[in-house]
């Protein structure tokens, strides 16, 4: 690059012993590339959510005798395993590429690390998130699929979606401390909503580990009455309809910038699929396509409403942003 002083050009030519710069550096600002990746880990976080339940919904569960390898002599499925061999290993193969995706991001915010602390944290929060994952599904394979453990891991699941959802959320915000801008009951109604959506994934856990798709014959079920637990598992679900209802209808009062009535309203849309899919699974025998759509839908639904919680707030325009919030020093 070159450039101008008092009319005398400036050669900026490496000269000596200089060397010349890389041509692989690192992102030194938030682009484009960093949002693809950000939605990705997203994605991706979603995506195993639906392998896995195809591994439990097709008896896969295990597919692979022990872990970290598949047998006690192979790394891989043999041809002895068969196809739930072949399903469970390639559930684990995609952890591999979940921590690929997951380093990405964090490359791709790692010279931000001054300006843009919480990109990194949220970045090393979803890889070694999803490194204890990788444990607690080995631990589930030695536990021989108790459903204490399997339930544990899709909550954990659940979970690394909220912190990705955020992440996605954080790329696109401009950095700063910020304030809330709706009314106090307004926020509160949202967090009574937060906690209702818990409480509902909470009890599809459960009702989860009391029915027929354990992951295989020979594994534990919890004890519960599945018939009764259908109708436990339906009350805070209506309860999450009403209060996403209410805050849907009020997200209109509120200031513009937020965008709440679409945020509130593609949680409501969520909700809505949710239900159908539950009530149509639950008249129909349970089919395995439509338990694991369910599935994916509630780490949606979380989604969803991570994203309303996220829009509650906006920027501190009274503090201004450090020099440099966007991109990274040289």
């Amino acid at each position: 690059m070159s450039g101008a002083t008092s009319g005398v050009e400036i050669d900026e030519r490496p000269t000596g012993g200089e060397r010349p710069p890389s041509r692989f550096r690192l992102p030194g600002r938030i682009g484009r590339a960093t949002r693809v990746v950000a939605w990705l880990v997203l994605a991706s976080n979603v995506l195993i959510v639906g392998t896995g339940g195809l591994v439990r919904l097709t008896g896969s569960g295990m597919g692979c005798e022990t872990w970290p390898y598949c047998t006690a002599d192979s790394l891989v499925p043999t041809r002895e395993l068969g196809i739930h061999g072949l399903i469970e290993f390639g559930n684990r193969t995609l952890t591999g590429v979940l921590v690929v995706v997951a380093l990405l991001a964090f490359l791709s915010v790692v010279r931000l690390a001054a300006p843009r602390r919480d990109l990194v944290a949220l970045t090393l929060a979803v890889g070694f998130g999803i490194i204890l994952q990788a444990v607690i599904g080995g631990i589930t394979v030695w536990m021989h699929l108790h459903p204490s453990i399997v339930g544990l891991h899709y909550l954990v699941s659940a979970a690394l979606v909220a912190v990705s959802t955020v992440y996605v959320h954080r790329v696109y915000a401009a950095p700063g401390p910020r304030v809330r801008r709706v009314t106090p009951p307004y926020a509160a109604l949202v967090h009574a909503t937060s906690a209702a959506v818990l409480v509902t994934v909470v009890v599809g856990i459960l009702l989860t580990g009391a029915g027929p798709h354990a992951g295989d014959d020979a594994a534990a079920r919890n004890g519960l009455d599945p018939v009764f637990w259908q109708h436990v598992h339906s009350w805070p679900a209506y309860v999450t309809l009403a209060l996403t209802l209410t805050i849907f209808a009020l997200s209109f009062r509120m200031p513009g910038e937020l965008h709440l009535p679409r945020w509130t309203g593609l949680l409501l849309l969520v909700e809505l699929v949710q239900i159908g899919v539950g009530l149509w699974q639950a008249r129909t025998g349970l089919p395995i396509v439509l338990v694991n759509i369910h599935m994916v839908l509630a780490v949606c639904l979380v989604a969803a409403m991570t994203t309303v919680v996220m829009n509650l707030k906006v920027l501190d325009e009274s503090v201004v942003a450090p020099k440099g919030a966007y991109t990274a020093a040289s």
